[in-house]
């Protein structure tokens, strides 16, 4: 799968299928979305592009979520499901001002020759949210495209959305989360230095920056990491770390069984088992008791 950044890398295409979205953590309704624009791709010889927007409208306007998947998870989550290209739109002042008519003549059929368009049921685009799978589907007649609505798939009853996935990992119910994503979740980035304060109550711990300001999941967990080609247990919190004042949210790993230096190494945090909440503690000692009991029952869990 190829990246496409910005509308001014795109050169013109003769002819192409699209979908449009966020696609976040690339879950089981995303995927049957994929799989059948894919499937039209090849029915009518044409390349498969999926449109994003960089940042999302709803961080634009105010409206940060927490996300699902990293760039580089959800680029090796669409590239195996057999898109042809990516296709990222800077959303900034100037874009969010174009009407629906004018995103669907100069994006979609100028520069993409779109023939064939699929949706979700609750698209909407264009300035002020005007645009919907009505109007794509009066423009189709008039242009020469067809739109087809995917409708919501279900999972357990409840339809398969980034939001209510989001909602499941804030409980802790990974089994729901699990199933609507069709994986584990698991957040992945890089080992950095951190204070190396887990050293001095003999809890050296590996830190994963979490670059954006809010996390799906925060708390203590059980965890399996995935580093340096090997799979190790442990127990990870994931918040702001209120009993050394921290400001910003950190991913910390205590690993069982581990000593060795990683900076730098590229790891992915595999989550298991919701252990309790974050909190503040009166002293480091209390902080070292607490993390014994965690350390406890996560070994006992994976026992």
């Amino acid at each position: 799968m190829n990246i496409i950044r910005g509308l001014h890398n795109l050169t013109k295409y003769p002819g192409s299928v699209v979908t449009i979205g966020n696609f976040d953590g690339v879950h089981i309704g995303h995927q049957h979305m994929i799989k059948r624009l894919v499937e039209k791709s090849k029915s009518l010889g044409l390349p498969s592009i999926l449109i994003s927007f960089s940042p999302t409208p709803q961080s634009f306007f105010g409206h940060q979520q927490a996300i699902l998947s990293n760039f580089k998870q959800k680029h090796q989550l669409l590239a195996a499901l057999g898109l042809d290209f990516h296709l990222i739109i800077k959303f900034d002042q100037a874009f969010s001002k174009l009407s629906a008519n004018e995103f669907i003549q100069q994006v979609l059929l100028d520069k993409l020759g779109m023939k064939f368009c699929l949706i979700g049921d609750d698209f909407r685009f264009g300035a002020g949210r005007t645009g919907d799978f009505t109007l794509l589907k009066e423009q189709g007649l008039l242009a020469g495209f067809e739109v087809e609505n995917t409708h919501s798939i279900l999972c357990d009853d409840y339809r398969a959305s980034s939001s209510t996935i989001r909602k499941f990992l804030s409980q802790g119910n990974f089994k729901s989360a699990n199933k609507m994503l069709g994986r584990e979740f698991s957040i992945a980035g890089k080992v950095a230095h951190g204070k190396q304060l887990g050293r001095t109550i003999n809890f050296p711990t590996i830190n994963i920056p979490i670059k954006h300001k809010i996390s799906p999941v925060l708390g203590v967990f059980a965890v399996q990491v995935n580093i340096i080609g090997e799979i190790f247990n442990g127990v990870c919190n994931i918040g702001k770390r209120p009993t050394v004042n921290g400001e910003n949210i950190l991913l910390e790993v205590f690993l069982f069984n581990f000593n060795q230096t990683v900076y730098g190494e590229p790891t992915s945090i595999t989550f298991k088992k919701r252990i309790r909440d974050e909190q503040k503690f009166d002293s480091f000692n209390a902080l070292k008791a607490q993390i014994e009991l965690d350390t406890k029952t996560a070994k006992d869990f994976f026992n």
